[in-house]
């Protein structure tokens, strides 16, 4: 079984006592259910009730929300659960077709017998569309796709492994001819496979990029089915006319996500609230131009000009036109779209590890930089090259005193280097950046 990291959050969590219901969200297939009802086995019972596989569970809150109401009703329905006190977990699966359930919670959460996770791939639209969200009593968890550290474990990288990595990081030293080799080319596998776990598991035991590809196919059609299946009339249409037009919109050589690209006549009051659902259930990222680099970031948000990435890398390989995925498998031609997708690796990596998504371009668009992060009370511009070369838009960011901007990030496929402010790391070490800046001398934390 794959390793995920979503399993020490859940061992902290069973340790607590008295525990806050857990509601985990995020988009589907990326492992939820099978974390999960592996966690579950660690308990004496597991009740596992799944809303969309057995929707006669939709009754269990037909007389209210009272602890002992709905454990009678989930036994009439199947009376071979056992609820045994302080050694029992509830998992209400698919909670996304029951958004009327979260109230449930509160109610848990104060008798405290029982432990209860919740778990769907469309939260973050229910959230909206539900009347009553138990303030207080739920602590929220978002799950992704595996980044390159669980692929490193999947191919059995071990801890030992992967802490050598990072002191080579944090040293800022280089690695050595062999962990380059090795790393770069399961980095390469990595971009073909993604992060899904039914796919990382077909590559792992099989070798075979043929079943990636088509796992791949059937999840970008998968995700525009639920589109239609779970937004109404109009608003699906233009929210699925968003999602299917990504990756031209990449193909442009400034990557921003214009509208009016979308069809002849398209305005954007049309589309508002479109890429906020993509995001919100965990399909896309959105990544928004600021206008002055300054803090606090949001501050100088312009929330009209964004730049919009599939949250799973692998989407983007399967959304490629047949050309390019050819182009891409055969001649390995990584600069395909400008770099969008190394830029597409990067805000993956730079979500799953908490950081906001923000670039930057300058009025006149000399300067550009891939993407902002606040360190603290620090920014600090990153850039994503696929090739060696000038550093020209961080090299005058950091020359320009009124900046105040002491550090720059560099993603390539370099070894570890830093020179005049400028930390170069491979892509592949991207999946540690939090941590390297948390314990690195040059920010001030």
């Amino acid at each position: 079984m794959l390793q995920r990291k979503i399993s020490l959050i859940l061992e902290n969590w069973k340790k607590r006592n008295p525990k806050t219901p857990l509601v985990i969200s995020g988009a589907r297939q990326i492992g939820k259910s099978t974390s999960l009802k592996a966690f579950g086995s660690k308990y004496t019972s597991f009740i596992n009730i799944d809303f969309k596989a057995e929707p006669k569970f939709k009754a269990i809150f037909v007389d209210g929300y009272r602890v002992d109401d709905i454990i009678k009703n989930i036994s009439l329905i199947e009376p071979g659960h056992k609820f045994i006190p302080d050694d029992t977990l509830i998992l209400f699966d698919e909670i996304q077709d029951v958004p009327e359930a979260l109230p449930c919670l509160k109610t848990f959460k104060e008798d405290g017998r029982f432990d209860v996770i919740c778990s769907g791939s469309l939260l973050g639209a229910t959230y909206k569309l539900t009347n009553f969200v138990p303030v207080g009593a739920k602590k929220d968890i978002k799950m992704y796709s595996l980044d390159f550290e669980e692929f490193l474990r999947a191919n059995n990288f071990t801890n030992e492994q992967i802490e050598d990595l990072y002191k080579h990081m944090l040293n800022l030293t280089k690695l050595n001819d062999v962990q380059m080799l090795t790393l770069r080319k399961l980095f390469k596998d990595y971009i073909f496979v993604g992060g899904m776990p039914e796919v990382v598991n077909s590559f792992i035991h099989n070798k075979d990029f043929g079943p990636v590809f088509e796992l791949q196919d059937e999840l970008y059609l998968a995700y525009q089915d639920d589109i239609l299946q779970y937004v109404d009339g109009l608003d699906a249409s233009r929210i699925k006319n968003m999602y299917t037009h990504i990756i031209s919109q990449l193909a442009k050589e400034n990557h921003k996500f214009q509208i009016s690209k979308l069809r002849h006549g398209a305005r954007s009051r049309d589309y508002l609230g479109a890429s906020d659902w993509l995001n919100d259930v965990g399909i896309t990222l959105c990544a928004y131009n600021l206008t002055s680099l300054n803090l606090p970031l949001k501050t100088y948000e312009n929330s009209d000009s964004y730049r919009l990435y599939y949250s799973e890398h692998s989407i983007f390989i399967s959304a490629l036109d047949k050309e390019s995925k050819q182009d891409l498998i055969v001649n390995g031609n990584y600069e395909i779209y400008y770099g969008a997708l190394y830029e597409s690796l990067i805000a993956s990596s730079l979500h799953k590890q908490g950081f906001d998504l923000y670039y930057y371009t300058n009025s006149d668009s000399t300067i550009e930089l891939d993407f902002v992060i606040r360190v603290k009370n620090e920014i600090v511009p990153i850039e994503v090259k696929k090739k060696r070369g000038r550093n020209k838009s961080l090299r005058a960011i950091l020359d320009n005193p009124e900046n105040n901007i002491k550090h720059a990030i560099k993603f390539s496929d370099q070894n570890i280097g830093y020179e005049s402010g400028i930390i170069t790391f491979p892509y592949f070490l991207s999946f540690l950046l939090s941590r390297f800046i948390k314990d690195s001398d040059l920010f001030n934390w």
